[in-house]
């Protein structure tokens, strides 16, 4: 086992898929000379050339729609955004074309497309720059959509996300870029679609997704010293669901928080709060709570960013409210 930097694991995992396929090239604002925004490119114009890793204007329903043009036609296109809340400038060429074209034509054109860069907040970035975007996509027929929360995940879910033969929306944190963790010397992937459990517990489900999910750990260790064992299952994918295995474990502690960072309206813990009401509400022993940003734009003010933000705090006393302590 190595250990790296996230963004180095995004890195290895584009640039070991570009080897392995002459189909695969990566665009975006600042990926190639800039070695990326974050960094995240660092040394692949080098080896790939300009051909492979290609500088785009400011432009991105321009560059979207060049690259779900080019997967139509045999290839493999990686597209970052500076920030995801960018894309929303291309966001009909991923919603109208690339999530639909597969079902559109009958099956004769697949759209093997990633679409990658950061999501959600990362400090004092203003309401247009913080914003998580995950139910917009998750919300979308044709489209499936990863979140990873550390360096091992980023790695293994980013490689099956460049193999897959549908569009998939990569979505990563800035505030994680500087994250260590270790990663295999070999190959290895990790199936879209699969949640992990994190922490095994038998007093409470907390499901959490993304960056956020830190706080749920955080949570976790102050509420184990007091006798209180919480489960913590990272879904890791947005869509498709992993929906048995949040089942199997609220089945068996009976209770369930749900973390994420995003807005609370019509938001995946709402999605989630419906199946398990609907699939295993005879082993509820307590309302569900969730957890999600205040319903506001994200503030610049550190003061207020900080109560809008949900945090360890917050874990604590929901899984307190579950549990009648």
């Amino acid at each position: 086992m190595r250990t790296i930097q996230f963004r180095e694991a995004i890195c290895e995992a584009m640039s070991e898929e570009m080897r392995r396929d002459e189909s695969i090239y990566l665009m975006g604002e600042e990926v190639a000379e800039y070695n990326g925004a974050y960094k995240a490119s660092k040394g692949m114009l080098a080896e790939f050339g300009e051909k492979r890793v290609i500088d785009t204007p400011i432009a991105e329903l321009g560059f979207t729609g060049i690259a779900v043009g080019s997967a139509m036609n045999g290839c493999r296109p990686i597209v970052e955004y500076m920030t995801f809340n960018f894309c929303l400038v291309g966001i009909d060429q991923i919603i109208n074309n690339a999530a639909k074209m597969r079902q559109m034509t009958g099956g004769q054109f697949n759209v093997p497309i990633v679409f990658r860069g950061p999501t959600a907040s990362a400090g004092q970035l203003g309401a247009t720059h913080s914003q998580a975007l995950e139910n917009w996509f998750a919300n979308t027929p044709g489209l499936k959509v990863v979140v990873p929360s550390n360096v091992y995940d980023a790695k293994g879910l980013l490689k099956s996300a460049i193999r897959d033969n549908d569009p998939v929306i990569f979505m990563e944190s800035e505030q994680m870029y500087g994250d260590k963790g270790e990663v295999p010397d070999g190959e290895y992937t990790i199936p879209i679609g699969v949640a992990d459990i994190k922490r095994v517990g038998t007093d409470v489900t907390i499901v959490s997704f993304g960056k956020i999910i830190k706080e749920a750990y955080i949570a976790a260790d102050q509420l184990a010293k007091e006798g209180i064992s919480c489960e913590i299952i990272d879904l890791r994918t947005v869509r498709p669901l992993d929906f048995e295995t949040i089942l199997t474990s609220v089945r068996k502690t009976n209770r369930l928080v749900i973390l994420e960072e995003a807005w609370p309206f019509a938001s995946v813990s709402s999605e989630i709060t419906y199946l398990v009401q609907e699939r295993a509400f005879d082993f509820l022993d307590a309302p569900i709570q969730r957890i999600t940003t205040a319903d506001t734009p994200a503030p610049y003010s550190p003061v207020l960013l900080k109560e809008w933000l949900p945090n360890a705090g917050d874990v604590v006393k929901a899984v307190k409210k579950v549990l009648y302590k």
